[in-house]
């Protein structure tokens, strides 16, 4: 007779090595999670930011007139606005654009007043003058690069964008300055009370 020398793993050496493996997966989850959030606010400011420049740079380079509208919660959406003599034709819509689920054009307490760069008081999520051709806030860039309404008024405002369930040091923001077009990036620290930073 021979002896078994060959063995398998028993059931309960099989059921602690999976309650292990869940248990690890677990913590790993919960340790991402913050890093899951920050990708997103990432995301959605990056978004942002580079619609605001790319349709900057394509008003310069195509001599055409572009108009930006953020909609509570979450979306971008781009027109194009043709030049016609007596009338201008009604404004196109060319792209739309949406920021993450859980990411809004919002604003939350805590917000410092003025916003930055001196612009709004960090109480509504847009401030931009209001354009009758949009019937709502709105941006539009000409081909001198300048941020304007439909008015021919110089358009200076903030965007600000955050998760409300969330901290607000998460949140970021963005600043146009009308006469130029120029875009500025902006991240909300505690540094001695609430403080935008440039990014």
């Amino acid at each position: 007779m021979k002896s078994r020398t060959n063995r398998g793993f028993s059931l309960l050496e099989l059921l602690i090595t999976v309650a292990i493996g869940i248990t690890m997966a677990g913590v790993t989850f919960i340790a991402m999670m913050p890093l899951f959030k920050q990708n997103h606010i990432d995301q959605a400011y990056d978004t942002t930011l580079s619609v605001v420049r790319n349709y900057r740079n394509q008003s310069i380079t195509q001599g055409k007139r572009y108009i930006l509208i953020f909609t509570a919660p979450r979306t971008i959406t781009v027109q194009y606005w043709g030049v016609a003599v007596p009338v201008n034709p009604a404004p196109v819509t060319v792209a739309t654009y949406t920021l993450p689920q859980d990411m809004q054009f919002a604003v939350q307490a805590g917000f410092p007043n003025p916003g930055p760069d001196g612009f709004g008081t960090g109480a509504a999520a847009v401030t931009m003058n209001a354009c009758a051709v949009t019937g709502t806030s709105c941006l539009i860039f000409y081909p001198d690069g300048s941020a304007q309404d439909d008015l021919g008024n110089f358009n200076s405002g903030v965007i600000y964008i955050t998760n409300p369930s969330s901290s607000i040091y998460s949140s970021r923001a963005i600043t146009i300055f009308g006469s130029t077009g120029r875009v500025r990036g902006w991240r909300l620290y505690n540094q001695s009370g609430n403080k935008w930073v440039q990014q």
